[in-house]
Formats: C-alpha cells, sequence, structure tokens
C-alpha cells in the first residue's frame, strides 16, 4: 500500500465512502523553532482551552527520547518545556481555582512553578532570564500589555528559537483592533489560529466572531455603547447594575453597538472645538448626559439613528445605565487625548461627575488621575 498523506487518504484506506473530510485536529507542532501563534477569536470561543490543551500536549512530549529532544530544542531552550503567563490586572478572574492554575471557563490545568502574573514587557524579559531553558511562552491575553512586549517576543524567538503562543483578543466590543500592542501582534505573528463559539444571543446558533459587551440594568439587557471604557477589569460570572460589564459572543446581526455615529459625528467635535479653547458645547453635552438625558446630542441621535428598527428598543436601553458622561469625557480623554487633565478635572469639579468611578477606569486603563475632592480647588 502506498504512502497515506491526508486524513482523506487515510479513510479512503479504511474503505469509508466519499464524504466531506474535515482538517485534523492534531497535536501540538514543538519541533518548529521562533513561532509566534496567535489565538484569537471572541470570549468563550476557547482560546485559553486550546492554550491548556498545549500544555498537556508539552506533558506527553516530555516523556519522549532524546531523539525527540534533539528535535524540540535550539541550544538549551526546549520547546516541550512550556511557561505560562497572566496579566496583573486580570487577577480577579478564576478566583475560585488554584493560584497555579491555567484556568478556562470549563476547567484547569496546574502548572506549578511555571506560572507569573507580570505587569509589563520588563516583567516578561525577567522571567525569561529566570528561566534559560523554557522554549514555549504562553502569555494570556497579551494585548492588555505594552507595545514592547511584541519586539521582546520577535527577538527571543529569533535569537534563540523561543516560541510563544498568545491566546488573546485581537477586535474589542467594538470590533475594533483591540489596541496597537493587538496591531504590533499582529504584525510579528507567524501563525493564527481562529476560533469561534455560537453566538448567545437566545435565538441564534450561527457563528460568532465578535465580543459583545453589555450591562444588566433592572434585569434589561443594555448594549455598551461605543464610547464605554476600553478596559474593565473584571470577573466572568454574571454581573448586574452599572459598574461593571457582562460579555457575550454574538454573531454580527446580534452584536448591538450603539453610540458610534454619535461619537465620531457630535462627541468628538465637541471635543476638538473646546480643545481650541471653548469648551462651552462639550461642558453642556456632558451635563446633558449626566442629569438630563433626553436633551442630550445622544438621545436625540439614537432616537432617530434607530427608529422603526426591529431592536429599537434594545438600542434605547443603552442609555439606561449610570456612568455615561463620566465615560464620555473619559474617552475624549484617555483614548482621543483632546480633553486636558486640567479641563477634565474642571469639568468633573463643576459637574459632580462620579470621582471613584472615573478613578478607578482611568487607572485600569493606565491613565491615572487624581480625582480626590480635596484636590479639584
Amino acid at each position: 500500500m502506498g504512502a497515506v498523506n491526508t486524513s482523506e487518504d487515510f479513510l479512503k484506506s479504511l474503505g469509508f465512502p466519499t464524504l466531506e473530510v474535515h482538517q485534523t485536529f492534531s497535536h501540538f507542532d514543538f519541533t518548529r523553532p521562533g513561532r509566534r501563534v496567535l489565538l484569537i477569536g471572541p470570549m468563550g470561543s476557547g482560546k485559553t482551552e486550546f492554550a491548556a490543551k498545549v500544555w498537556r500536549d508539552a506533558a506527553i512530549a516530555m516523556k519522549k527520547s532524546d531523539k525527540v529532544k534533539a528535535l524540540t530544542s535550539t541550544g538549551e531552550v526546549d520547546r516541550r518545556q512550556v511557561f505560562f503567563i497572566r496579566s496583573f490586572i486580570d487577577g480577579i478572574r478564576f478566583t475560585e481555582y488554584p493560584e497555579d492554575a491555567l484556568a478556562y471557563r470549563s476547567g484547569y490545568v496546574r502548572c506549578g512553578e511555571n506560572i507569573a502574573r507580570i505587569r509589563d514587557s520588563f516583567d516578561l524579559e525577567k522571567v525569561i532570564a529566570d528561566n534559560p531553558t523554557v522554549g514555549t511562552y504562553i502569555i494570556d491575553e497579551a494585548s492588555f500589555f505594552d507595545e514592547r512586549l511584541a519586539y521582546v517576543v520577535r527577538n527571543q524567538s529569533l535569537e534563540r528559537g523561543v516560541m510563544f503562543i498568545f491566546p488573546t483578543l485581537i477586535l474589542n466590543f467594538r470590533r475594533d483592533i483591540f489596541n496597537s500592542s493587538a496591531r504590533l501582534m499582529l504584525d510579528m505573528a507567524t501563525d493564527v489560529i481562529p476560533l469561534t463559539a455560537y453566538c448567545e444571543h437566545e435565538d441564534c446558533i450561527r457563528d460568532a466572531f465578535y465580543t459583545y459587551r453589555y450591562y444588566t440594568v433592572d434585569g434589561v439587557e443594555c448594549p455598551a455603547l461605543y464610547f464605554d471604557p476600553l478596559i474593565v477589569v473584571g470577573g466572568d460570572s454574571s454581573k448586574t447594575g452599572s459598574d461593571s460589564p457582562n460579555y457575550a459572543s454574538r454573531c454580527d446581526e446580534h452584536h448591538f453597538l450603539p453610540g458610534k455615529e454619535y461619537t465620531f459625528f457630535s462627541l468628538k467635535p465637541m471635543a476638538e472645538e473646546a480643545s481650541k479653547g471653548n469648551p462651552k458645547k462639550l461642558r453642556t453635552e456632558i451635563e446633558n448626559l449626566k442629569y438630563t438625558i433626553k436633551r442630550s446630542q445622544l438621545y436625540k441621535n439614537i432616537a432617530s439613528r434607530y427608529k422603526d428598527d426591529p431592536n429599537e428598543e434594545v438600542y434605547m436601553n443603552s442609555l439606561r445605565p449610570d456612568y455615561i458622561a463620566e465615560k464620555a469625557l473619559m474617552y475624549l480623554f484617555n483614548e482621543q487625548n483632546l480633553v486636558s487633565e486640567d479641563l477634565l478635572i474642571r469639568i468633573v469639579n463643576d459637574l459632580e461627575l462620579d470621582r471613584a468611578y472615573m478613578a478607578r477606569v482611568l487607572a485600569d486603563n493606565r491613565r491615572p488621575v487624581e480625582l480626590d475632592q480635596g484636590l479639584l480647588f
């Protein structure tokens, strides 16, 4: 019998009839040096679970002979030795699991000493230096880290043959590239493995490519507005109220994202005018968002944009959560750099915005500002 080269050839050799043959789900390949593998997909698509499978495959591969070690090694580096890295700001997820757990939604594997929480690329360099024989690093949610991490990874992979695996969100809840770190990882990746999930809308079972953010207020689903903070630190449990959002995997039809048109058509132009010395329109809009939202340009835009839409009620529910004014102002300050710190503090003070909420969110998004009541005057 001739050589069997594909899954289809193999099944035909066993006498299977003609049928649709899918790609083989293979064990992970530790022989190729320097790979930089992106595992991308929405929340719930199994990115971290895939990483856990890599960990289990490595444990099996480590039992092989020195001949296999020669195939999986470059110098002192052995890619069967795997190390798991997670961000410090992601620390409240999976609190019910052991400290050394590589945890995902339906289970975990224990990493022993081969696990660390890091703050930035400098911490990553220290972990690598302290573990010179480790050949594979799984870096969870790498988009949370600084852009420099992409160059640390590239240099280590090219110079030493180290492999990196990134279970990460490339698209944020806005369906935009998550940030500049995510863009750099796309640029330097050697492999991309896309994963999908079922759309979590109750009436749908299509593939979902997007992560949907929403709040649950008075039992009602309230889609996050486009200018909701980019990073909101929280666990995977269901939450109610305006402080912390929930997430779901959604298809294109059921991924609701109100406020994008308003952000670019109204909010940013008001901020651009404010940056030129005339903050009156912006201040009025922030005041309306806080106290009389039906007078705001946001309310008018959404009411007009989605009038007679089958999901009109869902879109209008986006105006129910608290902190809309705070979010709009932080978006202009933190992401667009159109509002100065002085103007931010002045508006917070004048309109009595929620300082505690803003201080927490700005810190999580790496733009801390001292908003203490006593320091505003």
